[in-house]
Parts: structure tokens; C-alpha cells; sequence
């Protein structure tokens, strides 16, 4: 109901600028690597919980109550052989002092045929993508209803003979309070805003931006170095509310709305819904809407074309090693649709110490 509300309150909202795109770099810091969060489309902005939280809102990582390990798999627009694997923790560092966060995100392809103005057929040899994106975060709580963090994120790109490397800032913030009966529902109000892809722009250099040039005087081999023009982040904005009813001690359902304003595309209108059994069955689903998702795709600014085509769905199943321990593990899957390949899909690991 509150999400609904939300999103009929920003849906007359100017849409990203349309103007600007395809003129940003580092599009991989668009990419949830995470299955919880994903599984739902990242409506979670407000709500999201743990280390996952870095991704979409920092400051929900305050909840970490002791240490938190995950590692999440993605195949990424499954048969094009692009693999992201994910590994990081977080670690609460005692009362009001906080909770400490790192992450590592690696993004690889398969082999991709080298070809050059000479051997546009191919030149036998062959090159991959890397990217390797390391954040650390910290956030805590400033009181028992605002949450607070950062995020600071090194990236270094590259291929066989180009790279580039630069840097961003996170920020977020959350806020939770109670509507209603507090019996079953405390705290079942959440709101969430955040900034995100901050920071200076990128250039890349390398060999690869080298020219050789015969010249037509003596026949000598001229080597020209080329400059690459330099390219903004990915800058946005989240802003988020979630709701959690509980139907009995064991069972709850939380709706979540997220609003998302891109500086180089359409903004976005998230919609997602999560049931909770006994934090032990979690199964969730998400729509992520932006203006022409319905409409064809022939003649549009590929620019402005998204690969996913809105659904998305997941679940996870989290218990303890021993009776009413304190020590859990979390199994995570999620998928979202695509207009090509087979799809996006995250296998994710999570232990809490």
C-alpha cells in the first residue's frame, strides 16, 4: 500500500537524461552482483540489510550484528561467457563503534577474437575483458531509527593492451519508524535514499591507443600515440520505502518501492515483494519499469536500451548449524529476465559468524 503510494507520487517525475546517454564508462558499476538483492530488482533500498546493503544503500550494512561473509556467482546474460564472481565481509566493531565492510567484484569474458584494420578476418591471437571493482564501507547507527555510511570504490578496467583506473563514493542513509500496532509490527516503516557512482571522471591510455604510420617519404615506421577522451561515471540516485506486515511471529511480507534517477539514461520505478517465513524461507520477486520497456526495440537509441525486461525472482533458505545457534548459512538464487541470451542469474553463499 505504501509503496504504491510512493510511486504514484514520483510517476509524473521527468524521466533520466536521454540526452547524455552513452556518454558514461564503467557501466559495470550498474551491475547487483548480489542474489538477495537482485531477486527483488533492487527495490530493497530501504530495507536492505548485511553487506549486500553496499551495493544498493550503505547504510543498511549498520545492521551487521556480528561478522558476515558472502560470496555470490553471476552469469551474466547467461551464454555470452561473462562471469562475475563476488566475494566480501563485514564486521561489526562493537557497540556504537560501527561495521566495517570490503567486497571484490571480478568481472571476466571468454576469449574475444582480436581483429585489426589489417586482419579485419582476425589475427589468430585472442584477448579478454577484465574489470575489478574493491569497495570498503563503513556505517553504524546514530540512533535507534537513523542509519548512516560510505562507500569508497577503486576500479581498474582493462583489456590486453588498454586499461583504465579511477575511483567513487557512496553515500546513504536510512530511516526506520512504526505505523501501527507495535505487537507485531515495530519498526515496519522504512525509508531509504542514497548516491551513488560519485567521482572524477576516467581516461584510458595504453599501447592499444598506438598508431603506426608508413611514412611516404623515406618509408619509415612512424608511431603516433593517440589520447583517449576521458569519461564521466554513472552517477545516480536511489530513493526508496519499504513496508513489513507481520501476519504472526512467522510469518511477514514486506512490499518495497524504489525510485531511480540516472544522470545518462531513463530513470527507473522499481516494485518488489518479499514473504518471510521464520528467516528461514525467503522467497521474493521484482519489476523494474523506465519508459519504452513495452515498446519495440527497432530504431531506439541503443543507448537507452536496457537488457533486462522488467520481472525478476528468487529465494533463499538460511538456517543454523546447530539448534538455536548463532552461527547460519544462506543459500541464494536469482534470476532476471532478459531481451537476449538466457537471462541473468546469481548463486549466492552467505555465513554469519
Amino acid at each position: 500500500m505504501f509503496a504504491g503510494a510512493m510511486m504514484v507520487s514520483v510517476v509524473g517525475t521527468h524521466a533520466g537524461n536521454e540526452d547524455r546517454a552513452g556518454s558514461a564508462g564503467s557501466m559495470d558499476l550498474l551491475i547487483n552482483p548480489w542474489a538477495r538483492s537482485s531477486g527483488w530488482h533492487g527495490a530493497n533500498t530501504a530495507i536492505g540489510r548485511g553487506l549486500e546493503s553496499q551495493f544498493l544503500n550503505v547504510a543498511g550494512m549498520a545492521f551487521t550484528e556480528r561478522t558476515e561473509i558472502l560470496f555470490a556467482h553471476t552469469r551474466w546474460l547467461a551464454g555470452s561467457d561473462i562471469g562475475i564472481n563476488t566475494f566480501g565481509f563485514s564486521q561489526n566493531l562493537g557497540k556504537k563503534r560501527g561495521v566495517l565492510g570490503l567486497s571484490v567484484m571480478s568481472l571476466g569474458s571468454g576469449p574475444i577474437e582480436e581483429t585489426t584494420v589489417n586482419s579485419p578476418e582476425g589475427t589468430g591471437n585472442t584477448y579478454q575483458v577484465n574489470n575489478l571493482n574493491i569497495a570498503a564501507s563503513y556505517a553504524r547507527g546514530f540512533s535507534d531509527k537513523i542509519y548512516g555510511g560510505f562507500t569508497i570504490r577503486l576500479m581498474s578496467q582493462s583489456i590486453s593492451n588498454i586499461a583504465a583506473t579511477g575511483f567513487t563514493i557512496d553515500a546513504g542513509i536510512m530511516y526506520k519508524t512504526t505505523l501501527g500496532r507495535r505487537e507485531l509490527n515495530k519498526d515496519n516503516l522504512h525509508f531509504g535514499i542514497t548516491l551513488k557512482n560519485i567521482g572524477p571522471r576516467m581516461m584510458a591510455t595504453g599501447d592499444g591507443l598506438t598508431v603506426y604510420n608508413i611514412s611516404p617519404i623515406n618509408g619509415a615506421v612512424l608511431t603516433q600515440q593517440q589520447r583517449s577522451a576521458e569519461f564521466e561515471l554513472p552517477a545516480l540516485m536511489n530513493i526508496g520505502i519499504a513496508y513489513i506486515y507481520r501476519f504472526t511471529k512467522k510469518h511477514g511480507l514486506t512490499t518495497a518501492f524504489n525510485f531511480t534517477t540516472h544522470s545518462f539514461t531513463r530513470d527507473q520505478f522499481i516494485l518488489g515483494v518479499e514473504y518471510n517465513f521464520n528467516d528461514m524461507l525467503m522467497i521474493r520477486g521484482g519489476y523494474a519499469f523506465e519508459e519504452g520497456i513495452f515498446g519495440e526495440r527497432e530504431g531506439v537509441n541503443p543507448n537507452l536500451l536496457n537488457a533486462f525486461t522488467g520481472p525478476s525472482g528468487g529465494f533463499t533458505f538460511e538456517a543454523p548449524f546447530k539448534k538455536n545457534g548463532r552461527t547460519k548459512i544462506g543459500l541464494d538464487y536469482s534470476f532476471r529476465a532478459t531481451y537476449t541470451f538466457a537471462g541473468v542469474h546469481t548463486f549466492g553463499v552467505r555465513l554469519l559468524l
